[in-house]
């Protein structure tokens, strides 16, 4: 068969150029398939792993949105400290109204506050979200898929150069053999100088092409290792064969398993998740409505009860002066009123204990405020043409997705067409190179006999040369142009085509 020549002395051929004394990941095998490299890479590839976070951001977005449902509930609190000192009272200090010698305060308060706002918005945000979701997981795969086409790529050019090394060492071989058969021919008197000059020129050639294709399957080696994301020092040979096989798909088959790759499927996400924001957009016509309620609370404590008895006792002395002013009115009056009581007024000690009692609720003795509740509702009217304006921009967009996706379908059929047909054209081409290099073969060694009875000079023996050169590397060009084409055509489909 075509490819088993060229593979017999590839594996011998790659382990003589692996990187010696080296520190190689573990995860990576020597003997490396096609399919352990993408497992490789879809775990260690930093540009993929960077795309998969937004799963984890996408999933978030999803809880977040559920959790704008619930209601929100707030507390906050303090304590603070007032030193003892002189106050005013507008244009009257604390000591000119009889408060003096203030003592320092300590204050602590909290505040409660539970609001539930709803709206169009808040009530479509679950759907959006999970349409945003499916949307990112889509881009996910669609450049996981992108990866998977790019490592293969990489992998048939490393098997790629390794038999553009092969076919180097056989022309360095080759040229090396023609050297000693013209020196040979010339002890004998049948070539020249020149052919022996021609001899060494064509061995120094062939050592500079086997220079460049080495120093090519390096960049090729460490390419794949690239994209694989490991480090770039791990030895590996690829093992996977790549065997030419006719292609016999058909093309309406092909289109619709295309009709299901990962784009198709990300470009589909991404128009389901803008036609939800359609709809999200078109939600701001809604009415908001907004409920609330709320709790509160103080402490003070002062550092000294002197002050607040000071305090208790001057109102109970105004307390006393107002009633025997209202009593001495009220007995002056034509028909008197009874007067009242006013040593129940009278500070005891009793009302001293009690203002000590008092002062000792900081921090967490809190004086209870009145509670407060609410229910708004909102309908805007007017917005300065803002929501028409998101609104078009929201259908503006899903009608670009639309034509994006026919453009995308169209494009699918067309690049089904043409790589099918190349892929055809190539594996034809393959055939008709493996027999020119048999051919070629022949050729050479006709030539090489004439040459060596004296029936040929050099010169034919060095075109012989030159056109099996050139056999060899056309028919490597053509066996993995094929193979290149068909890496596009799975890309293109969105799924494997090898047998397996």
């Amino acid at each position: 068969m075509l490819t088993r020549s060229l593979q017999s002395g590839a594996l011998a051929l790659a382990l003589f150029f692996l990187p010696r004394g080296t520190t190689a990941q573990d995860f990576v095998p020597v003997s490396l398939r096609l399919e352990e490299a993408l497992d490789i890479a879809r775990r260690y590839n930093p540009g993929l792993r960077a795309i998969r976070n937004d799963e984890d951001l996408a999933n978030w977005n999803v809880r977040s949105a559920y959790g704008a449902l619930f209601p929100s509930a707030t507390v906050n609190g303090g304590v603070s400290w007032q030193g003892a000192g002189e106050q005013t009272f507008g244009s009257l200090t604390a000591e000119q109204l009889g408060f003096a010698n203030q003592p320092s305060f300590l204050f602590s308060n909290y505040n409660l506050r539970l609001e539930y706002q709803v709206n169009g918005r808040t009530l479509m945000a679950p759907g959006q979200a999970k349409a945003d979701r499916v949307a990112t997981l889509a881009q996910v795969a669609d450049a996981e898929a992108n990866l998977v086409f790019q490592v293969t790529q990489g992998y048939i050019d490393v098997l790629r150069q390794i038999e553009q090394v092969r076919v180097s060492e056989q022309q360095r071989e080759r040229a090396t053999f023609n050297l000693r058969l013209a020196e040979a021919q010339l002890a004998v008197g049948s070539a020249t100088g020149v052919d022996l000059a021609q001899a060494e020129v064509a061995v120094g050639r062939a050592e500079v092409t086997v220079l460049q294709t080495t120093n090519a399957l390096e960049t090729a080696r460490i390419r794949l290792l690239q994209q694989m994301g490991v480090d770039l020092d791990s030895p590996f040979v690829p093992t996977t064969p790549f065997t030419l096989s006719e292609p016999l798909w058909v093309r309406e088959e092909l289109y619709q398993m295309g009709l299901n790759n990962p784009n198709l499927r990300s470009l589909r996400a991404s128009r389901s998740s803008s036609s939800y924001g359609v709809r999200m957009a078109k939600s701001t016509y809604l009415p908001s409505l907004n409920l609330f309620a709320g709790a509160s609370g103080f402490t003070r404590q002062a550092s000294s009860t002197a002050f607040n008895v000071q305090q208790g006792e001057f109102q109970a002395q105004s307390s006393i002066q107002n009633c025997l002013f209202f009593n001495d009115l009220f007995s002056r009056l034509a028909n008197p009123l009874p007067s009242q009581d006013c040593s129940q007024f009278q500070f005891t000690d009793a009302d001293a204990l009690r203002i000590v009692d008092q002062n000792t609720g900081f921090p967490f003795g809190f004086t209870g405020q009145p509670p407060t509740a609410g229910i708004s509702i909102s309908l805007p009217i007017f917005q300065g043409l803002n929501r028409q304006l998101q609104v078009s921009e929201a259908q503006v967009t899903l009608d670009d997705l639309d034509l994006s996706l026919r453009e995308q379908e169209l494009a699918l059929r067309a690049d089904i067409a043409t790589t099918l047909a190349t892929a055809r054209t190539a594996y034809q081409a393959a055939l008709i190179e493996e027999q020119n290099q048999t051919l070629a073969d022949e050729q050479l060694r006709l030539a090489r006999e004439l040459f060596t009875v004296g029936l040929a000079d050099f010169l034919e023996l060095l075109e012989a040369e030159t056109l099996k050169v050139e056999a060899d590397r056309e028919q490597i060009a053509a066996i993995f142009a094929y193979h290149d084409f068909l890496a596009n055509l799975e890309a293109v489909v969105g799924t494997s085509l090898r047998t397996p």
